[in-house]
């Protein structure tokens, strides 16, 4: 039994790392972008960690060593200089990686969808004429910028989508702007991730990436049912 707790835990921890609203499953640049940083932060405090605990280790085990060293050396490395200098990678990875979640001025115009939120649904607005719209569903092209614009009906909340990219506020009376990018067809999750009442928990909704061709036609045929009805 023992014998296979690492095995188990490990299992577990790699089955969290996955699934429709994964983080570390990133499907598109920007949420490549977040996964990225997230490793070389998870990185940078480990090495943190290991240097704080080889200290510690050596003031129980081996105290001769740091009075060899001398208490001003040890705290000069061991508390300025290695974490400022692991601090401050860490800080420039972010500034790098956060230029590329950033909508450059010489892309080509994106699709833009609007997202309007309100207690406890969302709803997609389309381009188009006849404005299609859907509830708790999502259609995007897959490999194409969408520029989503995002408020709220009621009270604050939040529209993200873990596996495309970071997360974006609904304000009422405001609307704020979000680039997102499927890189290839397939299903994914969105949630509310702002705290916004009692059916906070249950406010997501399915995002389904389909190919340029079949989000035309998929909108087409949803602009003809809108004239119908």
């Amino acid at each position: 039994m023992f014998r296979a707790a690492p095995g188990i835990a490990a299992g577990l921890a790699s089955a969290g790392c996955s699934g429709p609203l994964s983080t570390l499953q990133p499907e598109g640049p920007s949420a490549q972008a977040i996964a990225t940083l997230w490793w070389i932060m998870l990185a940078g405090g480990t090495a943190i960690f290991l240097a704080v605990s080889l200290v510690l280790w050596l003031a129980v085990a081996r105290p001769s060593a740091l009075r060899a060293t001398g208490a001003r050396a040890t705290i000069l490395w061991g508390g300025i200089v290695v974490p400022s200098i692991v601090l401050m990678m860490l800080v420039a990875a972010a500034f790098a990686l956060g230029e590329r979640l950033l909508a450059k001025p010489g892309e080509p115009p994106p699709l833009r969808i609007e997202v309007a939120a309100r207690q406890w649904a969302w709803e997609f607005r389309y381009p188009g004429d006849r404005a299609a719209r859907t509830l708790d569903r999502l259609v995007m092209p897959a490999g194409r910028a969408v520029d989503f614009a995002v408020t709220s009906e009621d009270v604050i909340h939040s529209f993200w989508i873990p596996r495309l990219g970071g997360k974006i506020d609904a304000i009422p009376g405001h609307e704020n702007l979000v680039r997102l990018r499927a890189d290839r067809p397939g299903i994914y999750g969105g949630v509310c991730a702002e705290f916004c009442g009692d059916g906070h928990a249950v406010m997501r909704f399915t995002v389904e990436a389909v190919t340029a061709e079949e989000f035309d036609a998929w909108l087409a045929g949803r602009e003809e049912s809108e004239t119908g009805s």
